[in-house]
């Protein structure tokens, strides 16, 4: 055995100022051979993927690999995610958050892989990400340390970038006033008005801007719970109706918010994000669920979804109790079949209608509010009657003994 062999350490790799610094300190200071690698979830373009190679070149890494994992992202997350209309606090589809674990996931694979003796990434020690990377690492290669520079060194920003110029790297790093994270699932959006509670983004801090002026007609067509159609244009691939949807949204300002929620870590935090096509796929599924699903397949529904989209959230992705909620949501799905219309104006839409053949208000059973045609008026009396019963002892019992 060579004992002067360089051991082997998988950086992941984003191209920005802390993974660039982390290439040289962990080749320079640490004496490691660097590979580095970028896990794509559908939220970095062809010249993206192109400059970012470019620069684990020009920073000395041994290897450099982009890992197209944007198709499993969405079998193995979103379709649940749509299935479990999954907001957080109602607001916020876990966008960037849920891209994470399966970041990290393709990672680790990676580096067992390459034989890696050890594996790295940027997280600073404030946030959510730094738990989804760890927890995940361990849980899938134990074996395999984990390094993280950026969280164990006290360092500022000037001085990343002059350790890099002192290694001969340009480092014309422009501090941003926005810290934006882009995906298929959504866009989050941070800067100084997101850390004071009493602010929010302003309109320049959107990636996207209003464009589109007049209303304008978009229709959704689900099948089995999943979107298949967008227009009257079929999509074999989901990713690509997700990004049509995401294309025509964006253009009216739609899916602009500000999540505040619990951390991981146990802190409150906020981001802005917009998220066009999570805000108007969720919402359209949910209302064709409304016409298709039983009073009591939504309530449990609700429950699952809310439970489902915390886990995935705070790292628990890998948590068998996942694969059963799946189950349960796949199953949920199988009348949930239709087009849905929505109406898109600038900064809002509406949600206008539904047509499913599995549409539970066409019924012979009777119209809400203005015909019954299954029950008379004596079955009525009746069962309100009966219905009533455990309500009238309690308060007769009240009664009885003076209250």
């Amino acid at each position: 055995m060579d004992n002067n062999k360089k051991k082997k350490v998988l950086l992941a790799f984003s191209g920005g100022l802390d993974t660039s610094f982390a290439v040289k300190y962990l080749s320079e200071d640490l004496g490691y051979e660097v590979h580095t690698a970028i896990a794509n979830t559908g939220g970095f373009s062809a010249a993206d993927l192109e400059r970012i190679a470019a620069r684990a070149e020009e920073l000395g890494a041994a290897s450099h690999a982009a890992l197209d994992i944007t198709r499993e992202y969405y079998d193995k997350s979103i379709r649940y995610m749509i299935a479990g209309n999954v907001l957080r606090n109602g607001t916020y589809p876990i966008s960037v958050s849920s891209e994470r674990i399966f970041q990290a996931i393709a990672i680790i694979e990676y580096a067992k892989k390459i034989g890696a003796d050890a594996v790295a990434h940027g997280s600073t020690g404030a946030g959510n990400d730094q738990v989804r990377f760890d927890l995940t690492f361990q849980i899938l290669a134990p074996e395999i340390e984990i390094i993280t520079p950026t969280r164990d060194l006290t360092l500022t920003r000037e001085y990343e970038i002059d350790y890099l110029r002192k290694h001969g790297i340009k480092a014309d790093y422009k501090k941003m006033e926005y810290s934006i994270n882009q995906g298929l699932w959504g866009t989050s959006i941070g800067g100084k008005e997101t850390l004071h509670s009493e602010q929010t983004l302003p309109e320049s801090a959107y990636p996207s801007q209003v464009t589109a002026e007049g209303p304008e007609t978009l229709k959704l067509s689900f099948v089995k719970g999943e979107l298949k159609e967008v227009n009257g244009v079929t999509y074999d691939n989901p990713v690509e109706a997700i990004q049509t949807v995401e294309a025509i949204g964006s253009r009216f300002g739609i899916g602009r918010d500000m999540h505040i929620g619990d951390t991981i870590i146990g802190i409150k935090g906020r981001v802005g994000f917009e998220a066009a096509a999570p805000i108007l796929i969720i919402n359209a599924h949910k209302m064709l669920e409304k016409h298709t699903l039983t009073k009591w397949q939504q309530y449990w529904k609700d429950q699952i979804g809310t439970w489902y989209g915390m886990f995935l959230h705070e790292a628990q992705y890998l948590e068998p109790v996942m694969r059963d909620m799946e189950k349960f949501l796949e199953s949920s799905q199988q009348n949930v079949t239709g087009t849905v219309e929505l109406t898109l104006r600038p900064l809002g839409y509406t949600l206008v209608g539904v047509d499913s053949p599995f549409d539970l208000m066409k019924t012979d059973f009777g119209e809400y509010g203005e015909v019954n045609k299954a029950w008379s008026a004596d079955d009525v009396k009746g069962f309100t009657k009966i219905l009533g019963n455990q309500m009238k002892i309690y308060h007769n019992v009240q009664k009885r003994n003076g209250k």
